[in-house]
């Protein structure tokens, strides 16, 4: 057994960063100190892994959490499904078995904020779930608090996308849209019954403040594509990771005899 001390709290998810340097073997796991997740439910992770999958994760069943930490776990559960398009339903559990390679590569990762369990199946070529009790934590209460919900929600939201960057070019298009669009329905209705419905110029003044802010928007939106692509290099993250090498029997031998070359 090695134990992992760290001179303060960085968190879960850097603590198990820091369990990961030191762990062996081809399969690990990870779990909770407070035991709400049994760890008699491990015997079922390793057999699942056993099938071929790459990281394995779990649901909890008959969560015995508050409403107020389940809600928004699901709700950030159905963001992160549809954002990543993996198919899992339960990313704030963490009891989960991961491929030695898996581990490797996540190793390989650079970032200071990071959601385990997203970054994990960036590298996994087969996941998969299975159903694991969940108790009512025995001893002591949760250290997340409201505000670092929160703040691990946005660690999610930017660890897996630059969306929401783009999202405001998307935004600032359709107010500039909506403004063009009102400007044409103006000038319309001006040739149809004249100047004195235009109401002294207020709606056409409506129409340009819509498409300058929606210029704006898309300022701050191509502004966000250009951070987005410095975050991505920022976080270092590796661009492929090589599980294996099949070499064929001619191609050794090949290799080997250039070798004797060199050494000569």
């Amino acid at each position: 057994m090695v134990g992992v001390i760290l001179n303060r709290n960085y968190g879960q998810h850097n603590a198990i960063m820091a369990g990961f340097e030191q762990v062996r073997g081809d399969l690990i796991i990870t779990l909770d100190a407070d035991l709400q997740n049994p760890p008699e439910e491990i015997p079922n992770l390793v057999a699942k892994a056993e099938e071929g999958f790459d990281s394995v994760g779990t649901v909890r069943k008959n969560r015995q959490d508050s409403a107020l930490r389940r809600y928004p776990s699901k709700l950030i559960n159905k963001l992160v499904k549809r954002s990543t398009g993996v198919e899992m339903n339960d990313y704030g559990c963490m009891l989960r078995a991961y491929r030695r390679h898996v581990v490797d590569a996540m190793l390989e990762c650079h970032e200071r904020s990071t959601f385990i369990p997203v970054l994990a199946n960036g590298f996994s070529r087969h996941t998969t779930e299975i159903d694991v009790h969940h108790d009512e934590r025995a001893d002591g209460e949760s250290k997340y608090s409201f505000m670092k919900l929160i703040s691990l929600m946005f660690d999610l939201i930017t660890s897996m996308t630059t969306a929401p960057l783009r999202l405001l070019s998307i935004v600032g298009g359709g107010i500039a849209a909506a403004g063009i669009a009102f400007g044409i329905i103006l000038m319309l209705m001006r040739i149809i019954f004249g100047s004195e419905w235009a109401g002294d110029g207020l709606f056409t003044l409506f129409a340009i403040l819509f498409v300058f802010v929606g210029a704006q928007f898309v300022g701050l939106g191509l502004l966000g594509e250009y951070i987005g692509r410095i975050y991505s290099d920022v976080r270092a993250r590796p661009r492929f990771y090589v599980q294996d090498v099949l070499v064929g029997e001619a191609t050794q031998k090949a290799r080997e005899t250039d070798e004797s070359k060199n050494k000569e």
